[in-house]
């Protein structure tokens, strides 16, 4: 039930993908918040590559079992905003707190999902029909944050401190994936060498994790100076322009001729996993946390003779989000550092083309509610 200081409405508006890279901005009834779930009002919402993959190609997005073209689906995930309303047994939060959210909720009784694997659920997608499983992923297999108002399962909330802006709040689901990869899955040690290929939003906040974690040194690769001179104000201790610099080299060179403990690959070029394995020690490990558009060949002569561990992730489960905003909540970085630009809702469509296009040095672009 709806209290006095917040006036909900009964309808919103939001933005549905049409025909691929076709979006229309509609009105849709306000959802309910039902059993263990609360009514966001959303604040602000990140672009995430992966939205603009859906747009363009449909997956991974999954609606009623199919791409979701021509399904009044609303895309986005990475959002944060404020609780207008509860849903029955709601007593975690209360209405007027800021929280973040996690994109996964999952069924919560598949064997991933009670492992603490969410974002691996075995039924994801199966919320429609006879297949209705409890499957919820913002964005993905459900209604996600492009409008003004989302329902989520409280298991995916996290606090958002009153000193933290909503647009840097917006980035604690990225800070959660680099978390994932590193820590949750990757196992990183304080005192563990790190590279990471690849300045984007995922590669820059992973080089902030990693240093708050103790990772000693974290070596940033790329091809744009101005996104390695972020990398340097995140804490990365040496930055190698590919475009210029011997990626090997460099970090053999750094390295006293070994590699590096762990590899964090987050350009997806074609070639990236074949190199990324070749810069790691003997029983390093390689996180890949993007992909190519197309199959790539890689030396597995190389990664079983030298004991590599090779593993990819999605999203951030475990609780990893959780993890980052604490960390984020602490200070222990300035995710800040990767948002560049704003846009209101109604221009989402200019703030797509940014993010796309990386115009005028776009890294993170937030779309503000109000």
């Amino acid at each position: 039930m709806a209290v006095a200081e917040f006036d909900i409405p009964k309808t919103m508006k939001a933005w549905v993908l049409d025909d691929p890279d076709e979006l229309s901005f509609v009105s849709k009834p306000v959802p309910d918040a039902r059993l263990a779930e609360v009514l966001i009002r959303i604040d602000a919402v990140a672009i995430c590559a992966t939205d603009l993959e859906i747009i363009s190609h449909g997956a991974p997005a999954l609606i009623e079992g199919e791409l979701p073209f021509n399904k009044n689906f609303t895309p986005g995930h990475e959002f944060m905003g404020t609780i207008v309303d509860l849903g029955p047994s709601v007593d975690e939060f209360a209405v007027g707190d800021r929280v973040a959210v996690e994109i996964h909720a999952g069924c919560g009784r598949c064997r991933r999902c009670r492992e603490g694997m969410y974002t691996s659920c075995h039924n994801y997608g199966m919320n429609y029909g006879d297949h209705r499983k409890g499957h919820r992923a913002n964005g993905y297999t459900t209604d996600g944050a492009f409008t003004e108002y989302a329902v989520n399962h409280v298991n995916t909330l996290v606090r958002v401190p009153d000193f933290m802006s909503d647009e840097e709040a917006t980035l604690i689901v990225t800070a959660g994936t680099a978390v994932y990869g590193l820590d949750v899955l990757g196992g990183l040690v304080a005192g563990q060498s790190l590279a990471v290929t690849g300045a984007g939003p995922i590669g820059l906040l992973a080089v902030a994790v990693a240093k708050a974690l103790g990772a000693e040194p974290v070596i940033l690769t790329d091809i744009v100076e101005d996104r390695l001179e972020i990398g340097t104000r995140l804490g990365a201790d040496l930055v190698v322009n590919a475009t210029y610099e011997s990626v090997h080299d460099t970090i053999f060179a750094a390295t006293n001729g070994r590699g590096v403990d762990f590899v964090f690959e987050c350009s997806g070029a074609p070639k990236a996993v074949d190199e990324a394995i070749k810069l790691v020690n003997r029983g390093g490990r390689v996180c890949l946390a993007a992909f190519a558009s197309e199959p790539a060949s890689v030396d597995v002569r190389h990664i079983v003779t030298n004991n590599i561990y090779l593993f990819g992730i999605r999203g951030e489960g475990q609780s990893a989000v959780r993890r980052a905003a604490a960390l984020m909540a602490q200070k222990k970085f300035n995710a800040s550092l990767i948002h560049t630009h704003t846009f209101p809702l109604k221009e989402l469509p200019t703030g797509l083309r940014y993010a796309r296009e990386k115009l005028d040095g776009a890294i993170k672009v937030v779309i503000k509610n109000h």
